[in-house]
Order: structure tokens, then C-alpha cells, then sequence
């Protein structure tokens, strides 16, 4: 009976064995950024404060970028800014400790790992171009903000030329207006010259009426 439960809790041991090695703990090193993938090109999601532990899920084995858990939330930091405890002392995360220390090498994909842990975020959208990589998203939308400058540039331009056919238009106006004035003030000057002669002929036609007439002549009958 003894050596049975001895084997039940070597299986038992033998099964939590991977759960185990599973994740390490951690501490960062600095105020850092958790990020939504192992670059710094990848949105930030949470801000790890200095000394904070956390748990080590995994590590990259081309560049040193870990899977932390971070109070229930997962994202990816940089192992520059990470410590772990090894042999009493603490070491930044590095692939020499990553065996000694438990940590398994992983491969990140954004179509899994977003699919599973960011589902509520806003660039989550995006990951059809996010998932080509952070260098492809950026150029793409860089290419998308050309464009988009262009556009604007282009309608500015037409709006500009439009706004210098309508003041054209409004220039051509005003100067008719301001000609069609200037022969209306034209008529009614000469209008009003053409009366003040006709008035001043009239005051130097003589009255018949204050001419002295002589006996006989015939404009004195009336």
C-alpha cells in the first residue's frame, strides 16, 4: 500500500512537472511597457512598474523578448528589463537561463495570441496587417498617410481654385457694378446740366410782358 501511494504521487509529480515549467517568476527592472507583441513597434497594453513581479510564460529564442503575466493580463517584454533568481542571485532573462530557470522557448503568432488575450482591444481590428509584422503595418499605414495627405493636398488645391474663380467672378461683377455706376452718376450729371441750362436760357429769355410797348407794334397785343 505504501509503495503504491509513493508511485501515485511520483505520477502526480511527473504531471504538474510541465505545468511547472511553465512560467518563472520574474521582476521587472524598470517602469516598462508590456507590449502586444516582441517588439517595440507592437501596441503598449500595460505599464509593468519597477520591481514588479511577474510571471515568465516564455521566451523567444532568436531575440530576448519574453510572455510575462503581469496581475491577470499577458503581454510581451523585453528580457533587458527582466530579472529572475538564479543560483540566490538575480540574473536578467537571457537564453543561457532560460533551461536552468524553466522557461520554454515559444513562437508567437498575433492571430493566436491576440485571438486568446485581446479581443476588447481597439487594435485588435488591425491584425490582419498587424499579423505581417509590425515593419508591414507601419509602411502600410505610412502609404496609407500619404495618401491620405495627397487627397487633402488635392482638395485644397481645388478649393483654392475655386475660391480664385468665384473672387474672379466677384472682381468682373464688382467692376460692372462699379462701371454701371459710374455711367448712371455720368447720365444724371449730364441730366441735371442739361437742366440747369435749360433753366438759365429760360431766365435770360426776356418777358414780353416787361417790354415797354409802343403804340402799334403788334407783339404787345394780347
Amino acid at each position: 500500500m505504501k509503495n503504491l501511494f509513493i508511485k501515485i504521487a511520483a505520477v502526480g509529480l511527473l504531471m504538474l512537472a510541465p505545468a511547472i515549467a511553465q512560467a518563472a517568476e520574474g521582476y521587472s527592472t524598470a517602469n516598462v511597457n508590456m507590449r502586444a507583441g516582441p517588439s517595440t513597434r507592437y501596441p503598449a497594453v500595460a505599464v509593468i512598474p519597477t520591481g514588479s513581479s511577474v510571471e515568465i510564460r516564455g521566451c523567444l529564442s532568436d531575440v530576448n523578448w519574453c510572455d510575462v503575466e503581469f496581475y491577470g493580463g499577458r503581454g510581451w517584454v523585453s528580457g533587458q528589463y527582466v530579472q529572475a533568481l538564479y543560483q540566490q542571485r538575480r540574473v536578467y532573462v537571457g537564453p543561457q537561463y532560460y533551461r536552468p530557470l524553466g522557461i520554454p522557448m515559444i513562437r508567437f503568432s498575433v492571430d493566436n495570441y491576440w485571438d486568446r488575450y485581446y479581443r476588447n482591444r481597439d487594435f485588435y481590428r488591425d491584425r490582419d496587417r498587424w499579423s505581417r509584422g509590425p515593419d508591414y503595418y507601419y509602411r502600410d499605414r505610412d502609404n496609407r498617410d500619404r495618401d491620405r495627405d495627397r487627397d487633402n493636398r488635392d482638395r485644397d488645391r481645388n478649393w483654392r481654385e475655386r475660391d480664385g474663380d468665384r473672387d474672379g467672378r466677384d472682381r468682373d461683377r464688382d467692376w460692372r457694378d462699379d462701371n454701371q455706376r459710374d455711367d448712371r452718376q455720368r447720365d444724371d450729371r449730364q441730366r441735371g446740366e442739361r437742366q440747369r441750362d435749360d433753366r438759365r436760357g429760360d431766365d435770360r429769355r426776356p418777358d414780353r410782358r416787361n417790354f415797354d410797348c409802343r403804340p402799334g407794334d403788334p407783339s404787345c397785343d394780347e
